[in-house]
């Protein structure tokens, strides 16, 4: 594998989309897509000119060959997607609603995946790099007792690893019988850490920003996301730049379960479970109930005095479908990561690729073009308040796109 700029890890599925509203019992029919958290960061990379790669396995069969074309036609380096010829790939059905919304149904058919036998094992060092980044989700760390310790691999602190970024993707149903405090130790050997506020009280009991940032002061970047109303962004002084390294550096041990090329459905991130997760191997032995993490945790180091702190609000979006905001802010953040911009432009990159999300009917929307990206992240604060995105404003122009009240 040729030098990459980030490289994305964990398990994609064949998903089927309702061909209308209403439960699982009275849709009559379903279009195929593919879904995965991490893969549908890859694809946003891609598109928006960056050297993406996907890593996980598939099985040996049809669905799985769907999966990889899929995600390459969007440019994205598939040469490390490995076949498994004894497991499936895993698919998924929901309905149209939000994710968040009591009348989402999600209806899982993973068991024994090719994905979620990954493990430490299983994933050759050449997979992953060299690369300057390497993006995870807790997605994988719920799949099974391998694909936490892989997990556990990759955010181990070592010299010459990638820049390590976590999103921790709190899936609820993904968790039952297990222990979501593991997500906060994995957050901690990252170097950027993105979560949602929601997510991360459900999971951990941490409310706001600085809660989750004093419960969190290893990673080198915290943006914690809180829904349509915008993102807070942390930073260290001494925050490393993505590692561009020489052709011949041996990549860091790799191994993690790849998420593909669309998290279908999913929205910024929420507490509420997904209704099944038919036959999920369990990630490890269950674990007694976690107690929630304190806002004030002693004996951790309180958050660095030279941070600094950003807010950026979301700008105003007409929704059509509200899934993969979560997945294209994190590809949008680190696309102005790798770029050198300042915290509050990658924050706006991230509002942005979220945007260009939640203005199309599935996950994936087509990223603006980086000249108009950049354009509008510079605005001044009063213009980026005024900012009105809707269907189509990617493509369409700055009369279209940017709308005043």
């Amino acid at each position: 594998m040729t030098a990459t700029d980030v490289v994305c890890l964990g398990e994609s599925m064949v998903t089927f989309l309702p061909s209308r509203p209403g439960s699982l019992a009275d849709v009559p029919s379903f279009t195929r897509a593919i879904g995965g958290a991490e893969s549908n960061v890859a694809c946003a990379l891609a598109a928006a000119g960056h050297r993406a790669a996907w890593v996980s396995r598939v099985g040996a069969d049809g669905f799985g060959d769907h999966l990889v074309a899929a995600v390459a036609a969007y440019g994205v380096d598939t040469s490390a997607v490995r076949r498994d010829p004894d497991r499936p790939t895993g698919v998924y059905f929901r309905t149209a609603t939000d994710r968040a919304d009591d009348a989402h149904e999600v209806v899982y058919y993973r068991a024994g995946s090719a994905a979620s036998a990954m493990s430490p094992g299983t994933v050759p060092p050449g997979d992953l790099g060299p690369a300057r980044v390497l993006h995870l989700t807790g997605i994988t760390a719920a799949l099974s007792a391998g694909c936490l310790a892989l997990l556990r691999d990759l955010t181990a602190r070592r010299p010459g690893r990638p820049l390590v970024s976590f999103d921790v993707n709190h899936r609820a149903g993904l968790w039952r019988g297990a222990d979501p405090g593991v997500l906060l130790d994995l957050a901690r050997g990252a170097d950027l850490v993105l979560v949602g506020e929601d997510e991360a009280e459900a999971a951990w009991g941490l409310r706001g920003p600085a809660a989750l940032r004093e419960a969190l002061p290893e990673p080198a970047v915290l943006v914690v996301k809180d829904g349509g109303r915008g993102a807070t962004a942390f930073a260290r002084g001494t925050e490393p730049p993505p590692r561009t390294p020489p052709a011949d550096t041996p990549a860091v041990p790799a191994t993690a379960c790849p998420a593909p090329a669309a998290d279908r459905g999913r929205p910024a991130p929420g507490p509420a479970p997904a209704p099944a997760d038919r036959g999920r191997p369990a990630p490890g032995p269950p674990a007694a109930p976690r107690p929630p993490v304190p806002a004030t945790t002693p004996g951790r180091p309180a958050p660095p005095a030279s941070d600094a702190v950003v807010f950026v609000p979301a700008p105003r979006v007409e929704v059509v479908a509200p899934v993969g905001a979560g997945d294209a802010f994190a590809a949008g953040f680190l696309s102005a990561t790798l770029r050198g911009l300042d915290l509050t432009r990658r924050l706006r990159h991230g509002h942005l690729m979220a945007a260009a999300a939640l203005t199309v009917p599935g996950d994936l929307g087509t990223p603006p073009a980086r000249a108009r990206a950049d354009r509008l992240a510079a605005l001044d604060d009063a213009a980026w308040g005024r900012l009105h995105l809707g269907p189509g404003w990617t493509r369409t122009g700055e009369d279209q796109e940017v709308r005043t009240p």
